[in-house]
């Protein structure tokens, strides 16, 4: 195929997304444009970018979900590409159609493989087709709630009621038995509506204690796709992600080749363009069954790039260029382990629940081996009305081990004070056993719940405010409490986050 010149590439998106695209088209010689809410704080992301478009005011809907103001951004910014990012419109079919229409070249799949896979239900006849295992479940048209009670009969209790057209865990229900089943389909319906604005379920078997393994796609516009490894993504909390690790722990070679094949399989099926993951869960006696394909790119990319030693997104615009794939699957070698650790501007002691506010001090890790992919600074303020995801942490290691003790002292260096955090809720959970020996499933944080509550008393939050303070003065009678500071500082953690 012919190559297309890129000259400028509009980012309906933000945070360390469009920071990191925006870095990658730098690197290419590409000017970049983001296109941003005007309810947004994007004084740090806009430092990253040529030029910068405003949405309008208003939440997601209004803004960043607006197929027509993103084509009317690009047009305005005078963007000849878009990349979408990951989350709102990524995955919609609409949007990379509307480019094509406008002559923007749409740095993704197809608009037809977005829709192939952007059902569940249709996904799962396309998988079955292509001989790619599925979980047993009912997928058809018939959404009447007697018809999905007969289905979760046969099925067998428990289990998963998930809203066909979306992911992120948004109607999403467990069932353990028939009187649940009801209410269920109900809540679920609701959010599905409010989130796709499409209220079809599926029902699928409940896998107990399963691992959420996603294998990392790439083709090109002449038919090439190859697979760049699996990544572990089972530790998840209200079915998100929240630490991502490759190679995927405990796994045989025999099981990641009939996966990376069968993810081969599923995406040259669609005709895959671009970066993307087929998503599979694993059982705890090594079965593998699909769950979905994200046509987009991954929050957890990083982790594949380290472990390989590629870019992921500046492969995006090369292809998307019409240039051919820039590796073969013989060329791709794993080296090494990497994890990552997701933070948030969340509460772990009350649910997870979105904190907001302005980020007083912050301060951000190094190192051999760490990586810090951000989308905020000191000073930056957090609102509510997007997703809580702040930055990521990624250690890289020659083993795993090694790769856990350079993620944990990192976030032990992390200093983000203003807002809460689960900054030294993520420390919990690379630094227990469990986790340390590769025990790992989707029921990781529910079964080791009390382990993972943070234990500092609260006083300790005053003593480490007193103790920072002397530690920071210069006056050399204080080099023992200087010393001591330090010592307490580092071991409580940033205000005991």
């Amino acid at each position: 195929m012919a190559e297309r010149l890129i000259r400028r590439v509009l980012v309906p998106n933000g945070g360390e997304i469009a920071v990191r695209i925006a870095r990658a088209c730098r690197e290419a010689g590409i000017e970049s444009v983001l296109a941003h809410s005007a309810s947004d704080d994007v004084l740090y992301v806009q430092r990253f970018f040529d030029r910068a478009v405003s949405l309008g005011d208003g939440d997601a809907r209004a803004t960043y979900l607006d197929v027509g103001k993103i084509i009317d951004a690009a047009r305005h910014g005078g963007a000849d590409a878009l990349h979408p990012g990951y989350g709102f419109l990524s995955e919609r079919a609409e949007l990379a159609a509307a480019c094509e229409s406008a002559g923007i070249t749409f740095i993704g799949p197809s608009a037809a493989s977005i829709e192939a896979m952007g059902s569940k239900a249709e996904a799962r006849h396309l998988m079955t087709r292509l001989g790619v295992p599925v979980v047993p479940g009912y997928d058809g048209d018939d959404q009447n709630d007697a018809t999905l009670a007969r289905q979760a009969e046969r099925i067998g209790f428990p289990v998963l009621v998930k809203a066909s057209a979306g992911g992120g865990g948004k109607g999403m229900k467990i069932v353990r038995k028939s009187s649940e089943l009801g209410p269920a389909l109900e809540s679920a319906r609701r959010e599905a509506m409010k989130a796709f604005g499409n209220d079809r379920l599926l029902v699928e078997r409940y896998l107990q204690r399963p691992r959420h393994v996603e294998f990392q796609i790439f083709g090109d516009d002449e038919g090439h796709v190859v697979h760049l490894f699996e990544r572990d993504c089972s530790i998840q909390r209200r079915h998100q992600k929240v630490i991502e690790e490759s190679p995927a722990p405990r796994y045989s070679e025999d099981l990641r080749e009939r996966m990376g094949n069968a993810a081969v399989r599923a995406a040259e099926g669609v005709g895959y363009r671009s970066a993307g993951t087929v998503e599979f869960i694993v059982t705890e006696d090594g079965e593998f069954y699909f769950l979905e394909m994200n046509t987009r790119l991954q929050v957890e990319h990083p982790v594949t790039e380290l472990v390989l030693g590629v870019d992921l997104v500046r492969a995006q615009l090369d292809v998307a260029g019409g240039k051919a794939l820039p590796w073969s699957q013989g060329e791709l070698q794993q080296r090494g382990h990497a994890i990552e650790a997701r933070i948030y501007a969340e509460d772990p002691d009350d649910r997870f629940l979105p904190q907001s506010g302005t980020i007083e001090s912050w301060r951000e890790p190094s190192g051999p081996g760490i990586r810090v992919d951000a989308g905020v600074a000191a000073g930056s303020v957090v609102h509510v009305n997007f997703d809580p995801m702040l930055a990521k942490v990624i250690a890289w290691g020659d083993s795993r081990d090694a790769a856990i003790a350079r993620l944990a002292r990192a976030l032990g260096e992390m200093t983000l004070l203003g807002i809460r955090t689960n900054i030294g809720y993520l420390r919990r959970i690379i630094l227990h056993p469990a986790f340390a020996s590769g025990e790992v499933s989707t029921s990781f944080i529910p079964e080791h719940e009390d382990d993972l509550r943070r234990v500092v008393p609260g006083e300790a939050f005053a003593v480490a405010a007193v103790l920072s303070q002397l530690a920071a003065k210069p006056d050399a009678s204080r080099t023992r409490d200087r010393a001591a500071a330090v010592t307490v500082w580092d071991r409580v953690g940033a205000w005991g986050r």
